[in-house]
């Protein structure tokens, strides 16, 4: 007989093995499961100051952030490159700003940034950052950072207690850069197009390749990899590229999904691809349990016993634990028990299962919770009895 706790594993394993699954034959908009060669976001970044904290900002005996303050004073018109030492402000923390430059974004557009602690600041709450640089890959600057940093949590302290929430040392600037330099990309004049699928599959990508000559006529799309399909730009489209782009990116497609089992250990999660199947195995587990108890155990001289002896120490008995106290002494000593319990599991036949239902009935007739689920699937997977890709997450 289960008990509650045990049904409520089984059930929340049933939801995640069937609700949470593609279902058998799904389709999906190309767009959702590819992109458009040369459309992408460009990553940026840059190092700046955000000032106006209240006392959490970085230690200015870390350097680099001392350095930082005086060069911007300097060039400010204020000498204060002899003068660091004196520095002593904690309302200033050195940080990294990060942000995705949006594709085809243009000259005065507004983008988020993302900003980091790179000292030692406690919190960035009411920090302002100072006019950042953001640069790409290519050491080219592409947008300028400034603004009120929002964290989205707090952090205070006092003489022996403090009280966080959320992260404090990162915050985000909302539309808190602006684009300064656009990257050129004449789309509109491509004679190609390339479609790279974010998973590469040889049916998935067949299966692209085929819909697109079906959806529309005229076109040439040819399979390069497993993941890549190219197309000819049609005559018909000529100039007109973005209609095409267009209707590649709403096309559906039935997905191909390989055979994988994930298993997050940490938290007792399993989860299972529609294309799992198992071979009739027979399976046997008991879970084990072990308890150990040490109570301790105080042993009182009797009265008028004789003193020890100037320097005399208790000492143990390696062999069998036995404290041994010369003279009257008072001695602390530990009490362990220790207890084993193994559920008598009988063994069970697992049947074939075809489908993902007849799957997790099989699984489930076991009746055992998701953790101990993960070292079965490990050992059916040993036994040959699995035929599908375990991930350990």
């Amino acid at each position: 007989m289960l008990d509650n706790g045990t049904w409520r594993w089984i059930g929340a394993f049933v939801l995640l093995a069937v609700l949470f699954l593609p279902c058998a034959g799904s389709a999906a908009r190309l767009k959702d499961i590819a992109a458009i060669g040369g459309v992408r976001e460009n990553q940026l970044f840059g190092y700046g100051l955000v000032v106006g904290l209240m006392g959490t900002g970085d230690d200015v005996k870390n350097g680099f952030t001392r350095d930082t303050i005086a060069n911007l004073l300097s060039r400010q018109g204020l000498a204060m490159r002899d003068k660091t030492s004196t520095l002593k402000a904690k309302n200033v923390a050195a940080v990294m700003v990060t942000a995705n430059l949006p594709r085809f974004a243009k000259t005065g557009s507004r983008m988020d940034v993302t900003v980091s602690s790179l000292g030692d600041a406690t919190s960035l709450q009411g920090g302002t950052l100072l006019m950042t640089p953001l640069k790409g890959a290519d050491g080219e600057v592409y947008a300028v950072a400034q603004g009120a940093v929002a964290i989205g949590g707090f952090s205070a302290s006092g003489g022996g207690a403090s009280a966080v929430k959320n992260q404090t040392n990162v915050g985000i600037i909302s539309n808190g850069a602006f684009v300064e330099k656009e990257v050129r990309f004449d789309f509109e004049r491509s004679k190609m197009l390339t479609v790279n699928l974010y998973q590469p599959d040889f049916t998935t990508v067949s299966r692209v390749s085929a819909a697109l000559s079906k959806s529309i006529s005229g076109i040439d799309a040819k399979l390069k990899d497993a993941s890549t399909v190219v197309i000819q730009v049609p005559a018909s489209f000529a100039g007109s590229v973005v209609e095409l782009a267009t209707a590649i990116e709403n096309i559906e497609v039935n997905v191909d999904t390989p055979a994988v089992v994930v298993l997050n250990e940490k938290t007792g999660t399993v989860v299972m691809g529609e294309n799992v199947r198992i071979s009739t195995v027979a399976v046997a587990h008991g879970n084990l349990s072990i308890q150990i108890k040490e109570t301790p155990v105080i042993s009182q001289p009797l009265p008028f016993a004789p003193q020890a002896g100037p320097g005399a120490q208790p000492f143990v008995n390696r062999k069998d634990g036995t404290i041994i106290a010369p003279g009257g002494q008072t001695v602390v000593a530990k009490d362990t028990a220790i207890g084993i319990t193994e559920e008598k599991k009988q063994l069970m036949l697992v049947p074939r299962a075809v489908t993902i239902q007849e799957m997790v009935q099989a699984l489930n007739a076991i009746g055992v919770t998701p953790r101990d689920l993960i070292t079965i699937l490990q050992a059916i997977k040993a036994a040959g009895a699995l035929q599908a890709e375990l991930k350990l997450i």
